[in-house]
């Protein structure tokens, strides 16, 4: 499946357009890595594993947001964003969303 963060498919033409699908997980911290993140807040330097659970966090939005476009009959989803939200303390949600359509 094609996704694009613009309106359309570069070389492909829209034939149909399905709606806005979406897709979103919840995430909470893991305490080892906020104990980690502490360190390297003395030292300075990227927090990897919060890099890599927002990775796995915006992977699994897309997945779910491209398995919605699927059933739906698309092929492509155009214009996709992501958004973040605070949920509860220590926790997020990463939001997918763009417009399902159908290119040939």
């Amino acid at each position: 499946m094609d996704i694009s963060n613009t309106e359309s498919i570069p070389g492909k033409r829209i034939v149909e357009f399905y709606g806005v699908v979406s897709g979103n997980t919840v995430r909470a911290k893991h305490i080892g890595r906020d104990i980690m993140a502490g360190l390297k807040n003395i030292v300075g330097g990227e927090l990897a594993g919060y890099t890599e659970l927002l990775q796995d966090s915006r992977n699994e939005a897309t997945q779910r947001m491209m398995d919605q476009a699927r059933s739906m009959g698309a092929n492509a989803v155009v214009n996709v964003r992501f958004a973040t939200s605070s949920i509860a303390q220590g926790a997020a949600e990463l939001f997918a969303y763009g417009t399902a359509v159908r290119v040939e």
